[in-house]
């Protein structure tokens, strides 16, 4: 800062500024002292240093004006403080309970929540990597001294903040010397949390998620940051580093079709809903807006059950139930959303700033004996058919069936003859190998596997062998990578984001990069560590960032593949051979 005061050479200088490139947005958590919001200047002058933006966020309860700050974050700091109010983890307080900010406590906590729900990268410090522990499901020591039970360190220094005080074991096995002023503690780490810093007494001192950007100390690295601790400027940098990925990533998003091939949404509820609200499901259109997804394909799923004539029109007539009751959410919220027939609607409804829906049915027993149920479905806006479930049917063989086909049947060629015909894409997730490949063989354009994975890293007759892989590439179609976990990993309950990501890159480097895509399977059991809801798909660009994917790889896979076969079978139905 120029010690000047000529107004005109400071406007000058201000006037001449060229911002080369944004910095990333990093919302700063305030503190509350007799009623006023404020911050300490080193965590500023910390988040400067590495790069950032950051913007100081007042103390406040109105939910309205704090999810209108945090959308337009890429960050989010949250600093130290006072004690945690013990009664939010439905704790008694005890005695060496020191003072306590219920108002604080109120905003922190909708502030951590308004991040997670949008995946924006989170830094915690002292208090702030308490609360965020809390945050996320962990519990709290509310005094170390009383609670701890056994011999401590002197963890409330009376020393300068930029002097450190004990020292800190890291995962990596470095012993790194850090300042500290704290009497509360991390207890037990949250769910999906791991430990990476610990004092010589086991206090905690540091954690993180396994998969997201979200990450705590206890100490305070702002102070030490500022001061020229190396150790310290790095924690910065690295958070700044995640805030600029995630920004590429938005910013991405903003530019291609997000698509996310195949939800089970119409299954989890019997009569009507409502996906304009959070009801309990893992895909609505307030998730679709938080992680910046443009499309999701809803499925009529039809479990597989008796083949007899009237079973088989009430498959029928349950997936025409199901389909008309997603077409009712477009009259609920027409401003927000529509549904969509073709690629070129999507991409109009997009520029409305709307959100997709795509029809499609999962298992061909809906289809019952009756061919004209293909052109029934077609008039009703599906853009796909899944063969077949859990279960052979009278169109093929199921990879859960009992092979009575031997691949397709007599009907199901006729059935798949008919799908070209009327433009509706040939799904073989679920199907049994021969049916994959006669599937290929009797369609005469391409196929896609709208929730599918790679059997070579996780087997599991349900994902697709390396020879099907490369069949359906050579055909010109698409897999979309599943995210049930089952499909991900052989053992299901470590199945992780990281794991999808791996399936992506085996199956693009086997496939090609125009024929793999993204298929959650939400809703119908798709979940993994790191990946649970639609807005939590944007995790998957921040991951293939990091890996190298281009803009370009990623509009591929993100929707580009599935809308280009999709327009491809359409524009055959218009345009016959």
């Amino acid at each position: 800062m120029t010690s000047s005061f000529d107004i005109d050479e400071l406007f000058k200088s201000v006037d001449s500024f060229l911002l080369k490139e944004e910095s990333p947005r990093i919302g700063v958590s305030a503190n509350y002292r007799e009623g006023q919001s404020c911050v300490a200047e080193p965590y500023v002058q910390a988040v400067v240093q590495a790069g950032g933006a950051p913007v100081i966020i007042p103390v406040m309860h109105d939910l309205q004006s704090l999810s209108s700050v945090v959308e337009d974050l890429d960050g989010l700091l949250m600093t130290g403080g006072g004690d945690i109010n013990p009664l939010f983890l439905k704790e008694e307080p005890i005695p060496a309970l020191q003072d306590v900010n219920t108002s604080r406590d109120f905003y922190d906590l909708s502030l951590i929540r308004l991040a997670m729900n949008r995946q924006l990268p989170i830094m915690g410090i002292c208090r702030g990597h308490q609360i965020l522990n809390a945050a996320f499901g962990g519990t709290l020591m509310q005094d170390i001294y009383a609670q701890a039970n056994r011999p401590l360190v002197k963890h409330s220094q009376k020393m300068d903040k930029k002097e450190v005080s004990h020292t800190v074991r890291l995962k990596d096995g470095r012993i790194i010397a850090v300042n500290s002023f704290h009497h509360q503690a991390v207890d037990t780490l949250a769910p999906e949390f791991e430990e990476f810093a610990v004092a010589t007494d086991g206090i905690n001192e540091g954690v993180h998620h396994v998969e997201r950007d979200v990450f705590g100390v206890q100490w305070h690295p702002e102070a030490l940051a500022v001061n020229g601790d190396a150790e310290a400027q790095e924690l910065f940098g690295r958070f700044i580093r995640s805030a600029k990925l995630f920004r590429q990533a938005k910013q991405i998003h903003q530019h291609i079709i997000t698509l996310d091939s195949h939800t089970d949404t119409p299954m989890i509820f019997p009569g009507k809903f409502d996906i304009g609200k959070k009801e309990g499901g893992k895909v609505n259109l307030c998730y679709m807006e938080e992680g910046h997804i443009d499309a999701v394909c809803m499925v009529a799923y039809i479990p597989q059950g008796n083949r007899d004539k009237d079973p088989s029109l009430a498959a029928t007539d349950y997936a025409l139930e199901r389909l008309a009751e997603v077409k009712r959410q477009e009259l609920l919220y027409p401003t927000r959303m529509g549904i969509a027939r073709t690629p070129d609607e999507i991409r109009q409804l997009k520029r409305a700033g709307k959100k997709a829906v795509l029809l499609g049915v999962e298992n061909g027993y809906a289809i019952g004996k009756d061919l004209s149920n293909i052109a029934r479905f077609k008039d009703e806006g599906v853009v796909y058919i899944t063969l077949c479930h859990n279960g052979d049917n009278d169109i093929c063989d199921s990879a859960k069936g009992k092979g009575e086909w031997g691949g397709l049947s007599p009907f199901g060629k006729e059935v798949i003859r008919e799908m070209n015909r009327t433009g509706i894409m040939v799904d073989i997730s679920h199907a049994a190998d021969q049916t994959v490949f006669q599937a290929l063989e009797h369609s005469e354009y391409p196929i896609i596997a709208s929730h599918s994975s790679a059997r070579a890293l996780c087997n599991h007759p349900r994902n697709l062998s390396d020879e099907q892989l490369k069949a359906i590439a050579l055909k010109g179609g698409v897999v979309q990578v599943c995210l049930y976990k089952g499909f991900i990993n052989a053992d299901e309950e470590k199945a992780s984001l990281s794991d999808a990501v791996k399936h992506i890159n085996y199956m693009v480097d086997l496939m090609g990069i125009d024929h793999v895509g993204i298929g959650s399977d939400f809703d119908g059991d798709g979940e993994l560590i790191g990946c649970r809801a639609t807005n939590e798909l944007i995790n998957i660009t921040v991951k293939l960032l990091e890996q190298g994917y281009t803009e370009a790889d990623l509009c591929k896979l993100w929707g580009g593949n599935f809308l280009r076969v999709m327009q491809q079978v359409q524009s055959a139905s218009v345009n016959p051979s």
